[in-house]
């Protein structure tokens, strides 16, 4: 496994989440108290003028940090900013992706993604990570 103390600027982290099934929003909405039927019922989502159910935002922004969980003995994050720039539906395949743009002591300045299975950043934003 890679230390991210030895990572530099332009290396990413990246990998790639099973597609996303209706269990996971479900089990998600019963672990954030979400129960907005937009995320889990097909007929609520249309009606809302989506063409099925969406998941989370959060969902996907909690999956993203997934990307540092193996990192959490040599630090942890310390700052964590996103923006939402599209939709993730069920059976969609994202990417994580974490490019390091900066270290400034202890402080690794990552750009964060998670992007769809035709190339589309859903989630964007940074992350600072703090080394001990």
């Amino acid at each position: 496994m890679t230390v991210l103390a030895d990572i530099r600027k332009g290396e990413s982290l990246e990998t790639i989440l099973e597609p996303v099934s209706r269990m996971d929003l479900i089990k998600y909405s019963g672990s954030s108290g979400d129960f907005n039927p937009i995320h889990t019922i097909d007929e609520e989502a249309k009606k809302a003028g989506l063409p099925g159910i969406i998941a989370h935002g959060m969902w996907t922004m909690g999956n993203l940090s997934k990307l540092f969980t193996a990192y959490y003995e040599e630090g942890y994050i310390k700052d964590y900013n996103i923006r939402f720039s599209g939709m993730v539906f069920l059976n969609d395949v994202l990417t994580l992706k974490a490019d390091l743009v900066d270290k400034v002591d202890q402080s690794l300045i990552f750009d964060v993604k998670a992007i769809n299975q035709h190339q589309k950043a859903v989630v964007k934003g940074k992350l600072i990570f703090e080394r001990y």
